[in-house]
């Protein structure tokens, strides 16, 4: 990911395609038909969110949520949906900043989860990260061909976010846990089958899919398009042959168990497994299981603001930074983890990342009351 660190400090003026702009638009809007589209548009950097564009986002979401009938998000070119969020702008930039991002990002999430309208995310391409959390939690999620989903966190000190605590544990039997301490990739009809998407359709009938919704009037009118663009094939799960090595070895208790069960497995399987997660940082590894346990049993909202307090410490002081300058900044994949072992990674350590902020994230009343 290439990540901008422009922010501002007010939320800018939505820009409209059909409007001349004096500077290439991060985000376009459309009216088209009973749709809006929200595009996502920094192409050069694989439609990776940054805080302008959150800030964008929210208020288009709130005004086609009263004006049209359906939301539709899509990222620009064939290459990406959204590649992840501005990683380097919180390693380097003011903790304020970061604060505000994570603060608009997550107040966007759950959003997206309370939209009293259809929303239909266009995952066409690469879609990590932040770009997970502007799509698994609207009510319908189109993968094709080129999707390749993961949540990577782990591997650059950090955890699997917006939202991850609450979707990854909803997903089938320990399958959310195994994706986000491993950041496995799924590509394709296998974002479908693992419950991460809820259609799948060929890109080169996605235009004619999005011209169709666009005329949709209700949200029976949508599910019934979707149904007739998007059918069902009788493939197998590119993980159903490991699914019981998976709910065996990652319903361990701890860390240390979940690997303890991965060696005394001894396959080829779980040997790639423990190879993988060698490589993550052990302090991230631990703060994930803990997230992932405790959003099995919260609300969307609850998660955030949970996930917000966790975002706000690895700002501060965990190994997220060195996890940047490894993979993003030089380069060189040899990050030096602090603690560097899962045994050296106390309680105490863990448990701070999930202490209350004096400037806690709330909720608007409306998203607080939506059925989530």
């Amino acid at each position: 990911m290439i990540l901008s660190r422009a922010v501002r400090n007010s939320v800018p003026t939505v820009k409209y395609a059909r409007k001349m702009a004096s500077k290439p638009a991060t985000v376009v809007t459309q009216e088209v038909g009973n749709a809006g589209i929200i595009i996502l548009d920094r192409q050069k950097a694989l439609n990776a969110i940054n805080l302008e564009m959150v800030r964008q986002i929210y208020p288009v979401l709130k005004k086609f949520e009263e004006t049209k009938q359906l939301v539709i998000i899509k990222g620009a070119g064939e290459k990406a949906f959204c590649a992840g969020g501005d990683v380097r702008a919180i390693t380097e930039g003011p903790l304020e900043e970061a604060k505000h991002f994570f603060h608009t990002e997550y107040m966007v999430n759950a959003t997206i989860k309370a939209l009293k309208k259809p929303y239909v995310a266009l995952i066409d391409g690469i879609t990590m990260g932040g770009g997970v959390g502007l799509s698994v939690h609207g009510k319908y999620r189109v993968a094709t061909e080129r999707t390749l989903f993961a949540m990577p966190e782990t591997a650059i000190g950090l955890f699997p976010d917006v939202g991850g605590g609450y979707f990854l544990p909803r997903l089938s039997g320990k399958l959310g846990m195994f994706l986000g301490l491993t950041g496995f990739r799924l590509k394709g009809r296998d974002v479908e089958k693992s419950g991460v998407a809820t259609h799948y359709c060929e890109s080169s009938k996605v235009p004619e899919l999005e011209e169709a919704l666009c005329k949709c009037s209700s949200d029976q009118e949508v599910a019934d398009t979707l149904a007739k663009f998007c059918p069902k094939d009788s493939s197998e799960f590119v993980l159903a042959k490991h699914m019981g090595k998976i709910n065996e070895c990652f319903s361990g208790a701890t860390v240390e168990e979940i690997l303890e069960r991965l060696r005394k497995d001894n396959s080829e399987w779980a040997q790639g497994v423990l190879k993988g997660l060698a490589k993550m940082s052990p302090l991230s590894m631990k703060v994930t299981k803990k997230q992932l346990d405790l959003g099995a049993n919260m609300t969307l909202p609850e998660d955030l603001v949970m996930e917000y307090r966790m975002a706000v410490r690895h700002a501060q002081d965990s190994d997220l930074k060195e996890g940047v300058r490894a993979l993003l900044v030089d380069k060189d994949n040899q990050p030096k983890w602090n603690p560097t072992t899962l045994e050296e990674v106390t309680e105490e350590r863990v448990d701070s990342f999930f202490k209350p902020l004096p400037d806690d994230l709330k909720f608007p009343s409306d998203i607080l009351k939506a059925k989530l």
